[in-house]
């Protein structure tokens, strides 16, 4: 059996940047489970995976437009610090914001300056590009 469209797949992975840090991994943990084709990875690991068999390995290279997306410069902003929650006003804190539509965007504090602070609501592996080795486990 190979991966194909509706497949129900796991896979043992390590996903790296081109430093060759090392971003994620389950080696030795839970497999990761998805169903080829229904979006639940990105884009450019799933297509990769098309046609794999169990048992088989693979180093896949992920562009960012196949990955997380190219870095937006527009969600990048900077707001007044006072409008932070004392407890987010330093660099790496996380703060959470409602989008024009309503939807929660996730950020992280990039920089203060003075009295302002730079936000970052881009995916954090946003415009970067992804080396993943794979493992195929199983398919059903």
């Amino acid at each position: 059996m190979t991966i194909a469209t509706g497949s129900t797949v796991s896979i043992e992975y390590t996903l790296t940047l081109e430093n060759k840090e090392v971003i994620d991994t389950n080696v030795g943990g839970e497999p990761l489970t998805y169903v080829q084709g229904s979006s639940q990875i990105i884009p450019g690991l799933e297509s990769a995976l098309t046609g794999m068999k169990v048992g088989d390995t693979k180093q896949v290279k992920v562009d960012p437009e196949d990955g997380y997306g190219p870095l937006i410069k527009e969600a990048i902003v900077e707001v007044d610090a006072e409008q932070l929650p004392p407890n987010t006003r330093e660099v790496n804190a996380h703060v959470q914001a409602q989008g024009p539509d309503g939807q929660i965007l996730r950020g992280q504090v990039t920089e203060l300056k003075d009295d302002k602070a730079i936000i970052d609501f881009n995916h954090p592996l946003a415009g970067k590009t992804l080396f993943f080795d794979v493992k195929v486990l199983d398919i059903q």
